[in-house]
């Protein structure tokens, strides 16, 4: 059989914690030479980039950083309002703020990603 092969497939049903966060996840499982391979990093990269999260629903105050900031490890990335308390969210590890995506005045969910940090 040429390109055209059959791919074999099989879900599987999986439980990640991120966290302390269960989540339920079904996930689809290639075999064969159809099956994607992650690209491999740049050689000399840093750490992988790490979502901070929020741990409580509410609302963004403010953003203490700006995307390319580098920033020490528990330095404050932002202040959320939460059951009419604020918060101050910091850096879980030192790296670079590679990505923000929230808006003081935005609302936000428990587990929402909040920026990423490489």
């Amino acid at each position: 059989m040429g390109p055209a092969m059959k791919q074999e497939a099989s879900m599987r049903r999986l439980r990640i914690t991120i966290e302390g966060k269960s989540y339920d996840v079904t996930v689809e499982e290639l075999s064969g030479e159809g099956a994607p391979a992650l690209p491999a990093p740049p050689s000399g990269a840093g750490p992988a980039a790490e979502p901070v999260v929020a741990q409580v629903a509410g609302a963004v105050v403010s953003v203490a950083v700006k995307e390319g900031q580098a920033v020490a490890a528990q330095a404050p990335l932002l202040v959320i309002e939460a059951m009419k308390m604020q918060a101050t969210i910091a850096a879980p590890r030192g790296g670079t703020v590679t990505a923000i995506s929230v808006k003081p005045g935005d609302a936000i969910e428990e587990g929402q990603i909040l920026m990423m940090l490489a």
